[in-house]
């Protein structure tokens, strides 16, 4: 879910075992949900319940298990090796991606939370997939703009600041290949893309609105927690 105060900086959705602010489904069914998936081992759980435990209410921002066993299996779907994470929280998602990854893939985090990041570094060491992981702090539109220019990414999570998401997809969509795929998470805003509140809501709503009138990429939006939008890079010529 991330928060407008950070820029690159935050997650959103329920802790393991907990359902979403959005009750797509109900807390019976998202028990039976989470006990058919791929379980969360004690790295994972540790980091969920440490973040719960360190950061209150702020953890409500850490993506649920089932969200992130989809995004392993998606990297692994897409054979990706080069990835990007645009807001990181305390490393919930960086794991499941990086765990997609073969042994010389990389992942690039953007975030500015030193405090937040410092849990995820932690956990990305007792996870094993620490090599894999490239932490930038500062703001993220800056990282993405100082990447090459050359089409060679092949999976991004946009998991940040609302406002930030049009600017974010357009440095990333122009640097990932055919056949790459863009996640971005909180699509739906609990509901409220049927009757924005907030300049938030107003923010996705318009980016919802793009991505399906974007001829690049083809596009899904997916009831997984608070929505989650897939954005398949077409074979696109590039734009001058």
């Amino acid at each position: 879910m991330g928060l407008g105060s950070h820029g690159a900086g935050v997650h959103g959705r329920a802790a393991v075992g907990q359902t979403g602010a959005m009750d797509i489904v109900s807390p019976a069914i998202n028990d039976y949900l989470l006990t058919h998936s791929e379980p969360a081992d004690e790295v994972l759980q540790g980091l969920a319940a440490e973040t719960h435990r360190e950061l209150g209410g702020a953890a409500g921002m850490q993506i649920s298990h089932d969200e992130g066993e989809l995004l392993t299996m998606l990297v692994r779907l897409v054979g990706a090796r080069r990835a990007v994470e645009v807001g990181t929280f305390t490393g919930y998602s960086s794991i499941c991606i990086a765990r997609g990854l073969p042994d010389d893939g990389r992942l690039l985090c953007c975030d500015v939370s030193e405090e937040w990041t410092a849990i995820a570094r932690r956990y990305w060491a007792r996870a094993g997939v620490a090599d894999r992981i490239e932490l930038r702090i500062a703001p993220a539109l800056e990282t993405l703009r100082a990447l090459p220019t050359e089409r060679d990414l092949d999976f991004a999570f946009i998991d940040a600041d609302k406002a930030g998401y049009p600017a974010y997809f357009e440095e990333i969509v122009t640097r990932t290949r055919p056949g790459g795929l863009v996640v971005l998470d909180n699509m739906l805003r609990d509901g409220r893309v049927l009757d924005p509140q907030n300049d938030d809501d107003r923010a996705i709503v318009a980016m919802n609105d793009a991505l399906v009138a974007d001829d690049r990429v083809d596009v899904v939006l997916l009831p997984v927690r608070d929505g989650v939008s897939l954005a398949r890079v077409r074979l696109w010529p590039d734009h001058g």
